[in-house]
């Protein structure tokens, strides 16, 4: 796979939610690597010799956060004066190539002093209370804190707001200090206010965040510490195997001829790659670096072509069978297997891609872009040869269906992923590939460690205080009961949230205030917990930030604002579909509850309506026939017998209405 060049990779780190790590090196690196790799195999080994949630939750974090505060760096510097950084303005920035190195290389970094003291305490509060788990938890439960309980988990708070803003930056950091000042001062705010409570003391906060499961250690911990470690861990493993480069090769051997083939390509190959990386800024980083120039060699604009690598990027968080870290939150919330979470997506993940594709068709043609030869093996052949890679995919849902609990399923899927890479040898797994792969499994999962630890904060003191009932409360108040008006108002909070904050947190904060607003009006639990589930994805894709579209702009060369509406083109009929299965009775038929009949019946009818908006946007050159195709979609959407008639009805208007203008314009 090609590299990024340093230019590209200087602006895409710029903009992720997940800022880069150290480049570690010599012995520290290797101590980092085996720690992460033991950590690996510890949550491989509990799969199989289950472990006391508390204990098991505690024991992950106090491995992986002392490897937060070495691998990654302060950023501290940044807010100092430049005149207190002495010989700052002529010092290059950390990593860079010293002179006479060759550029592209990077220099090793080594943590602070303060870096090793802050994971020594990390590891010290979080090992204190495993020595005597159970009196640990009976002091928590009885309310009967020591002093040094307190000061541990005063500690632990703030090592993790630490943590959180090395990874992700200050907007959740800010957020989680907000909730804690309102738990503690909660009682002065006025008795009328609806968001007022009692208050709540030091060790009140610290019990409840730090001696049981409604805090630090709770559903989003026990996510990070069950399904997202074991799901990076596999998805490692496929990289290391080779399963990156066969799927890449495939979606550019699956289409040669067609002007629209390098479009479809990108975006398969994005559908493919997100098994492996499961986030849409890497996903798409990944491959706009081997993508674009076959784009641009296509004859797509820049813009298009970062929007197309940008919507195939976020589609790996929309996709089964991995989606991304909040839909393991979601089977934990709703207490259904995850094989169900990835039947709530099956359809909407087919619309979603539907649209792409034929938005994809409509640009090939406006653009005027052509096919291209690329230098790849047939795909029969790339079959035949390694089309085993697909087999351990196959097998996650062949054993959830069978009723495998998800976690052993993806740990049987990881083995047989291992043990298939010896049929090539470029890739055979031996020894030292096998730690790196396990070592890359942990320390990919350590930034959303941090957010779910983090995470934890903000649902504890909403729980603590009751919040998110009354949040919920005034929501629906608010929308004076009116679904509809309450379903956008949601949308658009989670969406503005999802800006500040990465999509794993947007989820847990929305879900616990928002969820209940949409379910109190007789919404079901797993259609608000979609609903706001691709809500918090599409933050992704949303301007003003839109992280994946900013983060193919900077490979592409593209204006990123642009690009940040090619985006939104491609991708609108995920902002669409969610309302359907909220607002109507029929859209539970798009998570696939219902009878097969009315689920094939409801699928259908939105996949016109999704044709209707890729018209609306892009395949239409007059207004009044892109005016008319939209409110045919929106009609459609409803799924109800009436309006779908009338949607049908316009849409065949809008047509008939582009006919006869392109005849008037082009007589010949």
């Amino acid at each position: 796979m090609t590299e990024l060049s340093d230019r590209e990779a200087e602006l895409v780190s710029a903009h992720e939610q997940e800022r880069p790590a150290r480049q570690l090196g010599g012995p520290l690196r290797l101590g980092v690597w085996i720690v992460g790799g033991l950590l690996s195999v510890y949550s491989l080994v509990v799969v199989f010799r289950p472990v006391e949630a508390l204990e098991h939750r505690m024991t992950f974090l106090a491995v992986a956060l002392p490897l937060v505060f070495l691998c990654y760096r302060s950023g501290w510097s940044a807010f100092l004066p430049r005149l207190l950084r002495r010989g700052a303005a002529a010092s290059p920035p950390p990593g860079t190539p010293a002179e006479g190195e060759p550029e592209g290389t990077r220099r090793s970094e080594r943590p602070s002093v303060a870096d090793w003291l802050l994971a020594a305490a990390s590891l010290a509060v979080l090992v204190y209370p495993l020595l005597d788990i159970d009196g640990f938890r009976d002091r928590g439960s009885g309310a009967a804190l020591t002093d040094l309980d307190i000061v541990a988990g005063l500690a632990l708070t703030v090592l993790l707001l630490e943590a959180v803003r090395r990874t992700v930056g200050w907007s959740l950091t800010i957020i989680c200090l907000i909730f804690l000042i309102y738990a503690y001062y909660g009682a002065y705010l006025p008795i009328d206010w609806t968001i007022g409570h009692r208050g709540f003391d030091l060790g009140q906060i610290v019990s409840q965040l730090y001696t049981g499961t409604e805090g630090f250690f709770g559903v989003p911990m026990q996510v990070a510490a069950s399904y997202i470690i074991l799901f990076t861990i596999y998805g490692a493993v496929l990289d290391y195997s080779g399963a990156s480069k066969f799927f890449i090769d495939l979606s550019f051997a699956a289409f040669r001829k067609s002007r629209a083939a390098p479009g479809r390509t990108v975006t398969t190959a994005g559908f493919l790659l997100g098994t492996v990386s499961g986030s849409g800024v890497a996903t798409t980083v990944s491959l706009g670096s081997v993508a674009w120039p076959v784009l641009r060699r296509a004859g797509y604009p820049k813009e298009p072509a970062g929007g197309i690598l940008a919507a195939g990027g976020i589609g790996a968080i929309l996709s089964p069978p991995t989606l991304g870290a909040a839909a393991f939150i979601i089977a934990e919330y709703l207490r259904v297997s995850y094989l169900e979470v990835l039947l709530y997506a099956t359809i909407p993940t087919l619309l979603y891609y539907l649209g792409i594709f034929l938005a994809i068709e409509i640009d090939s043609r406006r653009f005027s872009t052509h096919a291209v030869q690329v230098d790849a093996p047939k795909a029969g052949r790339l079959l035949l040869r390694f089309g085993y890679h697909f087999s351990s995919l196959v097998l996650i849902i062949v054993l959830m269906a069978l009723d495998r609990s998800a976690f052993q399923s993806v740990v049987i899927a990881t083995a047989i992923a291992f043990a298939l890479s010896f049929l090539d040898p470029q890739h055979r797994m031996g020894p030292r590939r096998v730690g790196q792969a396990l070592a890359k499994g942990t320390l990919e999962v350590l930034p959303v460690t941090a957010v779910c630890a983090a995470a934890g904060i903000i649902v504890g003191v909403i729980t603590q205080t009751g919040l998110g009932l009354n949040l919920s409360a005034i929501i629906v108040d608010f929308a004076a009961g009116n679904l509809v008006l309450t379903t956008l108002m949601s949308g658009i909070a989670v969406m503005l949230l999802g800006l500040a904050v990465p999509v794993t947190a947007s989820f847990i904060i929305a879900a616990v205030i928002i969820g209940p607003a949409l379910t109190t009006l007789g919404v079901t639990q797993a259609e608000a917990y979609m609903f706001v589930f691709y809500y918090a994805v599409l933050s992704e894709v949303s301007p003003p930030t839109a992280l994946s579209a900013v983060a193919a702009a900077a490979i592409t060369g593209g204006n990123p604002y642009k690009t940040m509406m090619m985006t939104w083109r491609y991708t609108l009929p995920a902002f669409l579909v969610p309302f359907a299965f909220v607002l109507t009775p029929n859209g539970q038929a798009l998570l696939g509850q219902g009878p097969i009949g009315t689920v094939l019946l409801m699928t259908a009818v939105s996949a016109v309506a999704v044709a209707a908006l890729a018209l609306a946007t892009g395949g239409m050159s007059g207004w009044p026939e892109r005016v008319l195709a939209a409110a045919a979609a929106v009609l459609l959407l409803f799924l109800e017998p009436v309006p779908i008639v009338a949607g049908l009805a316009v849409l065949a208007v809008a047509v008939a209405v582009h006919l006869v203008r392109s005849r008037r314009r082009d007589p010949a």
